[in-house]
């Protein structure tokens, strides 16, 4: 009976303990309270500079996780309207990542979801690599946008000779050679090397004088890559690695058409057909001319690649160089581009590869900086869209060539805007 006794007091002791224990604070490995706040905002993408705010973090989640469902239903009535075939989506503001998805398919033939990791062709997204790269090299003092083309490759000829000598890699990236529009565009996509088609530009009558007028350009804008090639003695799919893929951890990012193939997480571009979207095969289009459009990658790694575009990785590029990349140019002229229609939109200017916008934000007016550019090739077709005042960052990638590409932009900023913002705003009038 005593055996009975002392085992029913071991048990009450144990199960006293056993409370005491649980009510005392957390189960070890265990985080709660702030730490636990903390710990889950950054799993989801939460990375404040400075020291941990909860009540930031607590916005940045509940906004976060509206923003994402807004998105969704965003391609999801796309999808549903048949609009699009498949969407690789990045969007990141100050150093955390508020999404990377993807929505839709990699082939309309077969049920592979796109996800944040499928890889797609982005097409003259790959100007704004080359112009970021270009800057970097002169920022380091490896070479100048004032170095005239002819000093690089010989082959070079446009005009007459005078025409031919004034021409410098600055007017490659930006447009402003003198050629009339997308010269010899024909000759990269047949395949033709860049040298060979350096020497025929002499058949070509200029337009305008060196840095006159803009003119937007396939072929010559090429040309810059394989003048940074012949500077480094590098190849430019090399320089880009060394740089800036392997650096930010770019893994699915690459500059070939093989290694396209072999990946196993790739969207198929699509055609239009009267009965819906056919797909296509892979081409090598732009392989030849990677600075003009010859780079692959997924959503993932675009939002690594805004965050440096946004001043995140100094020590992989400078403030100065940014600011020689992003330095508005030249003006585009006129009214007729489809970001020249964004709403608020003021001007248009192109830098190093990139677009610069200035336009009035709805509401306030107050004057705002978006550093833009569109990509197509093969069947894909893409954006990017950089917010420097507000840290923002939006990517889309797509599989097909859709009229949703030429607003998909201004709509994913203004849901942005719309929740982040003014809970932003909300977060101040209770604090």
């Amino acid at each position: 009976m005593w055996r009975i006794k002392i085992a029913v007091f071991i048990t009450f002791l144990i199960l006293i303990l056993g409370v005491s224990l649980g009510t005392s604070g957390p189960v070890e490995g265990r985080k709660t309270g702030k730490a636990g706040e903390e710990s889950a905002a950054r799993r989801e993408g939460y990375k404040p500079r400075e020291g941990f705010n909860q009540m930031e973090a607590v916005r940045f989640r509940k906004s976060r996780k509206e923003i994402a469902e807004a998105v969704r239903r965003y391609f999801q009535e796309a999808l549903a309207s048949g609009d699009i075939v498949g969407a690789g989506v990045s969007i990141v503001l100050g150093d955390s990542v508020l999404l990377s998805d993807g929505y839709g398919l990699r082939n309309s033939n077969h049920p592979d979801p796109v996800d944040a990791r499928t890889v797609f062709r982005l097409g003259s997204l790959s100007k704004g690599f080359a112009g970021i790269l270009a800057a970097n090299l002169a920022d380091q003092q490896l070479l100048s946008p004032e170095d005239p083309v002819i000093r690089y490759i010989p082959e070079f000829r446009f005009g007459d000779a005078g025409h031919t000598r004034g021409v410098n890699l600055g007017h490659l990236l930006t447009h402003t050679s003198g050629a009339p529009y997308h010269s010899y565009t024909n000759l990269v996509e047949a395949g033709l090397d860049l040298t060979e088609i350096a020497g025929r530009f002499d058949e070509v009558s200029p337009i305008g004088k060196p840095g006159s007028v803009y003119s937007y350009q396939n072929a010559l804008f090429a040309l810059s890559g394989e003048i940074m090639e012949r500077v480094t003695g590098q190849p430019l799919g090399r320089l880009l690695e060394e740089r800036f893929f392997k650096p930010l951890e770019m893994c699915a990012t690459g500059t070939d058409h093989e290694s396209l193939l072999k990946a196993v997480n790739i969207a198929l571009p699509h055609t239009k057909r009267r009965k819906g979207w056919r797909p296509r095969k892979l081409t090598d289009n732009y392989y030849n001319a990677i600075a003009a459009g010859g780079i692959n990658a997924s959503a993932l790694d675009m939002a690594q690649w805004m965050h440096l575009l946004l001043g995140r990785y100094p020590e992989i590029l400078s403030e100065g160089a940014r600011q020689i990349a992003f330095n508005p140019r030249v003006e585009i002229p006129g009214r007729s581009k489809y970001y020249q229609r964004w709403p608020g939109h003021v001007s248009s200017h192109y830098g190093f590869g990139w677009r610069i916008h200035k336009f009035r934000e709805k509401g306030s007016g107050q004057l705002q900086t978006m550093v833009h550019h569109g990509g197509s090739v093969n069947g894909f077709r893409n954006e990017i869209a950089l917010y420097p005042e507000s840290e923002l960052g939006i990517c889309v990638l797509l599989n097909s060539h859709s009229r949703l590409a030429s607003h998909v932009i201004p709509d994913l900023y203004e849901i942005v805007r719309d929740i982040h913002y003014c809970a932003d705003s909300h977060l101040a009038l209770n604090n």
